[in-house]
């Protein structure tokens, strides 16, 4: 008896998540994300043509369409007539985007794509610090003033004392009222919270020297100091960001 043939998708050089993925056109879309911010497809030059990135993926043409559509709602291609799916550059990406977020930070040796998320952060904030300042009841300081104890605490227990960051942290957001500063910064924070190149090393110091940082904070929220909370807010994430991205040995750009 003659055995079956193998096919493309039986093959073992195919990629495993060709073979059963849970949504192929968005299987697709995240290695051409990929590709393209590494520079295998570059800005200005064409996509394989379909019948290429069929072979390639081992799917249908409906699926190039779809992962192709999706491309271009993240910016990252242009289809021209006749001219095919051209790959723009990078100032046209949809930096929001979390998958073009995440392959962007992969590749960038020189942190700066870090270094931009942090100063975005910084503004946002800042801003929020100084109208949570304005704004805090006196339920919402002793909050603040309870998490700022209890990460004296954890300074020896890193993973949990970075969870009461984040909640420290995101109280003042809420505080603040502006629910579009806070989704932004949640939705940046949220692909870069688990990478060590964002987080810095697990030392006992850096928490500590974070959680001063964090009391400022809370102690001119608390005083209604609008401008002090601000300023307080801006150093805080400046000196904690320059701390933790001093073991890579990369100059650094952030500006005011």
């Amino acid at each position: 008896m003659t055995p079956p043939q193998e096919t493309a998708l039986d093959s073992p050089a195919t990629p495993a998540w060709v073979r059963r993925p849970t949504n192929l056109a968005r299987a697709v879309t995240a290695e051409l994300v990929e590709r393209i911010v590494r520079g295998v497809h570059p800005p200005g030059t064409s996509l394989p043509p379909e019948p290429i990135l069929c072979e390639t993926f081992g799917v249908s043409r409906t699926v190039v369409r779809e992962a192709v559509k999706i491309l271009q709602e993240k910016e990252l291609v242009q289809v021209r007539q006749g001219a095919g799916t051209m790959v723009t550059p990078p100032s046209h990406w949809d930096m929001l985007d979390e998958l073009v977020l995440a392959a962007t930070i992969a590749v960038d040796d020189s942190l700066a794509i870090l270094d931009d998320l942090v100063v975005t952060r910084r503004v946002l904030e800042s801003d929020m610090a100084n109208v949570a300042a304005r704004l805090a009841d006196a339920e919402t300081t002793e909050r603040l003033r309870a998490m700022v104890d209890r990460m004296d605490e954890l300074v020896d227990d890193h993973l949990t004392y970075h969870e009461h960051d984040r909640a420290f942290h995101d109280t003042i957001m809420q505080a603040s009222g502006n629910r579009i500063a806070r989704g932004v910064v949640r939705a940046l924070e949220s692909q870069v919270i688990n990478t060590a190149r964002y987080m810095g090393r697990p030392e006992r110091a850096l928490c500590v020297a974070s959680n001063q940082g964090h009391r400022r904070i809370y102690e001119r929220i608390a005083a209604h100091d609008s401008n002090g909370a601000a300023g307080a807010m801006f150093t805080h994430i400046t000196e904690a960001w320059l701390v933790r991205r001093s073991g890579s040995g990369k100059p650094v750009r952030l500006q005011r």
